[in-house]
Order: structure tokens, then C-alpha cells, then sequence
């Protein structure tokens, strides 16, 4: 990270740290994508129980790993103050915070998947395809986690490409095991979607040691000497993050855990339907991944500005990113209207599913443009460390906003299903809206 004095520098900037972190994104989420695919071409058990074991890892994968982005914040603002010897003392914090969290996740996993699967009508292969689908992603939890701080700090520091290039290593090798572990090749067993779970904890364990490596052979992250000194346990350091990164986290969880709660309460329509939901919320999922990029390129340049006292620059970085997201919103759009069958057929051969799944892509063009605005003013928020209010716009919009107006449109005016993402397109409009004046107070406050 550099200071910038003019547009087209802070233009420049804003693309070297932003293209790789989108590469990074897409290829983390066509992980995801292809664990769907690959299962759904198994059988339509196998695509139900991927989906449904997604569904469930997802949001708490995302909202625990909010929680870690704490990192990129509280890094970028000491990088800005020229606090560099500061840095490995948090990272090492972070690492310590990611094995607690990680210890959790796995404990209550143990006691909780079977419940919450129970509660789904679910047929008896799809249900043990989601149960072991789970159990086996739930080895690679720890090294998933720990790879994201060292990935907070390796971006904080401005290079993105570094873990652009691990996660374009990473999904050829998860590619691999899907094939070899789905449909048992080169002598293994034929696992089915549960081989996807097995194939994505390895990746994970990959993604960590790779970055691990890096951090500790390359320059110049080797002259921090992350790893060459073991502090002890701080619980000051983790109030500090757990103060960030819980706001952060929840929000997230609230973003992402809403649309496994339809998924619960679409199991009364029919398994077609949950597995078109799916297949259009993978696709969402990938495309909701420019925003989100963008956001988190945001939060590295105006952290870096806000901590070097620069409020004017930090506020031409949120404009620049706010349009990018909005042009970036309009191609995904037009994408999804006049290629939403090509895309749908990418998943099943089930005609059904697969018309259904066109009808969901439709709506989900709608969620692009609110997204736009909301994501990156997140993301604009969080580097001025101003956190609560993105978590407490998160709980209205889509849980005491879109999720009741969701339900009654499912069950009280004839649209079924897609009533749930109208009562959430609504919900995200709003957040966005509430989010941008929120954006426009606190910057008007530095100025």
C-alpha cells in the first residue's frame, strides 16, 4: 500500500488490490460451485445432500470467518500510522483466536448437525449424504480458518496477487479430488457428494500450508518474523478484534444463515424445489462475489487512508468503489436474463429442476442492485472500524424485514416459493439505503 495523490493513481491502486481479490473470491466460491455441479451429475440425492450440507456449512463458515476480517482493519490502520513492528503481535493473536473458534465450530457441529437435519424432510439417502458431507468437512475447519488470517494479512499489505495465485492453485487440486472421490477414479471408492466434502477439507489443509510457506519464505512478509516469535496469549488483543470481527461476523451470518433458513422452510414444497433454490443460490453466491471483493478491497484502502489521517483520499476510495459495484451489478444482470438456462442446465439434466431453477435466476437479477450499494459501503465502514451499525441493519433487513414479508408472500398470495426472495429483495433495498446514510455521517464526521 502506497499514498496516492491523484484519481487515476487511487484508480490504479484500488484495481491491483481488487482484481486478484476477486479471483481469489470467485475461485473460493467455485470450490462450492463445483462440489454442487460434480454431485449433482452423481444423482439428484447427491445434489440434494451437497446442497442442503452447503447450505448449513456456509453460513456459519462466513459468519465465524467474519469474525477473523478483524485482521484486515485493524493491520491496515497500523500500516497507514507506520506501526509496522505492532503487526505480528496481532496476527499471532488472530491465529490463536482462529484455533478457539475453530475447536468450537467442530464441538457443537457434533451435537447439532443430526438435529438440524432431523428437521428437514428430507428422504433417508439425502439426509446421510448431508450428515457425512458435513462430519467430513469438518476436518479441514482448522486450517480453513487459520489460512484466513494469514490471507487478511497477506492482502492488508496490498498483496493480493499472492492469494490470488494460492486459491488458483487450490481449485484444480479440489477439482481433482472431486473426480477422483465423487466418482471413485484411480481405484478409490466412489463416494458420491460426500466425496466433496472429503475433497474440500484436503484443499483447505493445501490452502494453509501453501500460505504458511509463503508467509515465511517470500518478501515482504518474511521481514515481519510472523512465526519467528510465539507471544502469549492476550486476552486484551482479542477483545480488541472480537470487538470488530463479532459485529462483522454477525452480519455476515445474518447475510448468509437467512437463505439456509429458507431452505428449511422450503422442504414443504417439494425436493425439486429445494434443488433449483440451490442451484440459483449457488450462482448467486458466485456472482455476489464482485461486491463482496470489492468491499473488501475497501476496507484495506480506507483503512490504510483513515489511519494515515487522509479522510479526504479515504472518501474518493468509497465513490470509486461504490461505481465500480454498481456497473459490475448491471453485466451480472443482463448475464442472468439472457443466459439463466444455459446456467441452470450447467447443474442437472433433470428437467424440472432445471426450469424451475431459470425462474429463480430471474429473481435473482434483483438482488444484484442492492447488493451493489450495500456490500461496499460495508465494506467502506468497516475501514473506518465503524462496525455495529452493518450488523444491526443485517438483523432488520433480512430477519425482521425480508424473512416475515418472505413468509406471508409464500403462503398468502399465490407465489409460493419466490415469495421468499421478494420478502429479501425488499429487505436488502432497505439495508442499503440505511447503510449509504449511515456512510455519509460518519465521513461528513472526519471531514
Amino acid at each position: 500500500m502506497e499514498q496516492t495523490f491523484s484519481l487515476k493513481q487511487k484508480n490504479m491502486q484500488f484495481l491491483i488490490i481488487l482484481v486478484p481479490i476477486l479471483v481469489t473470491q470467485v475461485f473460493m466460491c467455485a470450490m462450492t460451485f463445483f462440489d454442487t455441479m460434480m454431485s449433482g451429475h452423481v444423482s439428484p440425492n447427491d445434489l440434494v445432500g451437497v446442497a442442503i450440507g452447503s447450505s448449513i456449512w456456509m453460513p456459519v463458515f462466513t459468519g465465524l470467518n467474519g469474525i477473523l476480517f478483524a485482521v484486515v482493519p485493524i493491520v491496515a490502520q497500523l500500516l497507514g500510522a507506520k506501526k509496522k513492528e505492532d503487526v505480528p503481535f496481532v496476527v499471532i493473536q488472530a491465529v490463536y483466536l482462529a484455533v478457539g473458534i475453530s475447536i468450537l465450530v467442530i464441538i457443537c457441529g457434533s451435537y447439532l448437525i443430526t438435529p438440524i437435519l432431523s428437521k428437514m424432510e428430507l428422504n433417508v439417502l439425502s439426509y446421510h449424504i448431508a450428515h457425512d458431507f458435513l462430519v467430513a468437512i469438518s476436518f479441514g475447519v482448522m486450517p480453513l480458518f487459520v489460512s484466513t488470517v494469514l490471507r487478511c494479512f497477506i492482502d492488508t499489505l496490498g498483496y493480493t496477487r499472492i492469494t490470488m495465485f494460492i486459491s488458483m492453485v487450490a481449485l484444480p487440486i479440489n477439482i481433482l479430488l472431486n473426480y477422483v472421490l465423487i466418482f471413485g477414479k484411480f481405484g478409490f471408492p466412489q463416494l458420491g457428494g460426500v466425496g466433496a466434502g472429503w475433497a474440500s477439507a484436503i484443499t483447505y489443509w493445501c490452502i494453509a500450508i501453501i500460505s504458511f510457506c509463503v508467509i515465511q519464505r517470500k518478501e515482504p512478509f518474511k521481514s515481519y518474523h510472523i512465526f519467528s516469535s510465539w507471544y502469549s496469549f492476550s486476552l486484551a488483543a482479542w477483545k480488541e478484534q472480537l470487538k470488530i470481527g463479532i459485529p462483522i461476523g454477525i452480519a455476515i451470518f445474518c447475510e448468509t444463515s437467512i437463505f439456509a433458513v429458507i431452505t428449511l422452510l422450503m422442504s414443504e414444497f417439494s425436493e425439486v424445489t429445494i434443488a433449483a433454490y440451490q442451484v440459483a443460490i449457488n450462482v448467486a453466491a458466485l456472482i455476489y462475489m464482485i461486491p463482496l471483493s470489492i468491499s473488501m478491497a475497501l476496507t484495506i484502502v480506507i483503512g490504510f487512508e483513515v489511519g494515515a489521517r487522509r479522510y479526504r483520499d479515504a472518501r474518493q476510495y468509497s465513490y470509486l468503489g461504490i461505481g465500480t459495484a454498481l456497473v459490475m451489478a448491471v453485466v451480472a444482470a443482463l448475464v442472468l436474463y439472457f443466459a439463466n438456462e444455459g446456467i441452470a442446465s450447467l447443474y442437472t439434466e433433470n428437467s424440472d429442476i432445471r426450469h424451475l431453477a431459470e425462474q429463480f435466476l430471474l429473481y435473482a437479477i434483483f438482488f444484484q442492485l442492492s447488493d451493489a450499494i450495500a456490500t461496499p459501503v460495508q465494506g467502506c465502514l468497516r475501514g473506518y472500524k465503524d462496525v455495529r451499525i452493518t450488523f444491526i441493519m443485517a438483523m432488520v433487513s433480512y430477519w425482521v424485514l425480508g424473512l416475515p414479508l418472505g413468509y406471508v408472500l409464500a403462503h398468502h398470495s399465490g407465489l409460493g416459493a419466490f415469495g421468499y426472495w421478494i420478502g429479501l429483495i425488499v429487505g436488502l433495498a432497505f439495508g442499503a439505503i440505511c447503510l449509504s446514510a449511515r456512510l455519509v455521517r460518519v465521513q461528513h464526521k472526519h471531514v
